[in-house]
């Protein structure tokens, strides 16, 4: 049987698109799978690509993460299982793209995909990651009530730290008005070219700046990244011995171990 207890939620979220939020939500959750955690991705982009990018065709979202949000319909009968074991998928449409209007006069608006996933249908799992927006919508606003932690994906590239000022206000209003035990899980700097003296200055400035928060582990710009969703696989099924493959599984054993730090403290 499996453990009934609340499973650990972090919101992959950076308002600017183009960083590597649904590769990382992919492919971490691959990653984490094949350590024997049951984990969900909860596809909440309107562009759907991290449902694209496990192989749930679009005639197959019956039910997604609109009708979850917007029409009550249980978590259960949302989740779809993909080819990796372990990992399954709430699923994603552009029917999204209208949320934030239909939303907005509801007054529990930013609560909604928090109530969906504590019930005992997201018990059934260890992680679940939410693939977020490229916005600060009520879309990622409804992800950071419903976390535990936010997960952030940084580009290395110029101006990449300009727009974490915005989202790490952002957090903090939702710390103090919404979800008061919500924390920033830590920094992940992606498409990182070691090669690159850019890259290593924005690694330098990330880890100067936020310290502990930026994650050891740094994900490479690799070919096989980019290449893996094309056939609906994470990269380390695609190209087990790549060297993207190999940076999320660190990064996978990354977490794992703040997480085990964080209980013995507790």
């Amino acid at each position: 049987m499996p453990d009934l207890t609340q499973p650990r939620i972090l919101a992959i979220t950076n308002q600017k698109g183009g960083v590597g939020k649904t590769t990382t939500a992919i492919n971490l959750g691959a990653a984490l799978a094949r350590m024997d955690k049951r984990v969900l991705i909860v596809d909440i982009d309107p562009q759907g690509n991290a449902s694209t990018g496990l192989g749930i065709e679009p005639s197959a979202r019956d039910l997604t993460t609109y009708d979850l949000l917007l029409d009550d319909a249980p978590l259960a009968q949302v989740i779809k299982p993909t080819d990796v074991e372990n990992l399954s998928i709430a699923p994603a449409t552009t029917d999204l793209s209208s949320t934030d209007v239909e939303l907005v006069s509801q007054g529990n608006r930013v609560f909604l995909l928090k109530e969906a996933l504590r019930g005992p249908d997201a018990r059934m799992y260890d992680f679940v990651l939410i693939d977020c927006p490229p916005s600060l919508s009520l879309l990622t606003v409804n992800a950071l009530v419903a976390a535990d932690a936010v997960l952030v994906p940084l580009q290395s590239e110029f101006f990449a730290l300009e727009g974490l000022s915005q989202l790490m206000l952002t957090v903090r209003e939702v710390r103090e008005t919404a979800n008061p035990e919500l924390r920033i899980e830590g920094i992940v700097l992606t498409m990182y070219d070691l090669r690159n003296n850019l890259s290593r200055q924005v690694e330098a400035d990330a880890r100067e700046t936020l310290g502990e928060l930026v994650y050891k582990t740094c994900v490479p710009r690799n070919v096989r990244v980019s290449e893996a969703p094309s056939f609906a696989l994470p990269v380390i099924d695609y190209d087990p011995t790549s060297k993207g493959s190999q940076a999320y599984i660190a990064l996978a054993e990354e977490l794992m171990a703040r997480n085990a730090a964080e209980q013995e403290q507790a």
